[in-house]
């Protein structure tokens, strides 16, 4: 039975990784800004909950440039050959991710440690809650068009630094009110188990969960994406 490419033309190929390009170039502007921000402020602070928030913001930069430099080649099979460099790295992003969020809950939990209070803190999470999830659903939707596990994995990267603004503004608000520092290591040994996860799918390079192809018997719906998602799929949300 004859297969057909679920895939975008080529010219389509083209404007999907020119607008990849784009939003891994404006995440990698938005985490130095954060981090070099995040970092000060816990210094400031001496909060290890803001010094983690900029550490992290770094690790999204790692990930989000391997993509860049993927992607930086104009030649299709160039980018297609990057794709299993480009998602070991993401995947290790994820890992050292896990292991500092892991540490650094532990530390607060036993008390060595724990989040203060921050008024830029909190207003740093805050703008990183409202920017990162559009440009996190912005590049998983060009990825999924395009069959691009690593640009999908970078999308998580980034949809996870958005969990650890929320986990860190709520610690620091909690913190500040009700005296809760505990609320922070816990949500945060979570998001670590999360990132554990999409680290090992990063790795084993899940992000489609079907071929590219489909018998011409079975046309394509019209909603369907080069993953071979359609808008139901679960996997690839």
């Amino acid at each position: 039975m004859t297969a057909i490419s679920l895939g975008p033309s080529p010219a389509r190929r083209e404007t999907l990784a020119r607008r990849i390009r784009l939003l891994v170039t404006a995440t990698i502007i938005y985490n130095v800004i954060e981090a070099v921000a995040a970092l000060t402020a816990g210094a400031m602070a001496s909060s290890t909950a803001l010094i983690g928030f900029g550490l992290d913001s770094v690790i999204e930069v790692s990930s989000a440039a391997a993509v860049a430099w993927q992607f930086s080649s104009r030649d299709h099979a160039v980018r297609e050959a990057r794709e299993q460099t480009t998602l070991r790295i993401i995947a290790v992003s994820f890992f050292v991710l896990a292991a500092y969020v892991t540490i650094d809950a532990v530390r607060a939990l036993t008390g060595t440690s724990e989040a203060e209070g921050s008024l830029p803190g909190i207003v740093l999470a805050a703008l990183s809650l409202a920017v990162m999830p559009f440009l996190s659903a912005a590049q998983r939707r060009a990825g999924r068009e395009l069959g691009s596990a690593s640009a999908i994995a970078d999308s998580k990267q980034t949809l996870l630094c958005t969990y650890l603004s929320a986990v860190l503004l709520a610690g620091l608000v909690l913190n500040a009110a009700l005296g809760w520092s505990w609320a922070d290591p816990l949500a945060a040994l979570a998001i670590a188990a999360l990132a554990v996860k999409e680290g090992r799918d990063a790795w084993q390079g899940k992000g489609c969960c079907a071929p590219a192809t489909v018998p011409v018997a079975a046309p394509p719906s019209d909603e369907a994406d080069a993953c071979g998602c359609g808008a139901d799929c679960a996997c690839c949300s």
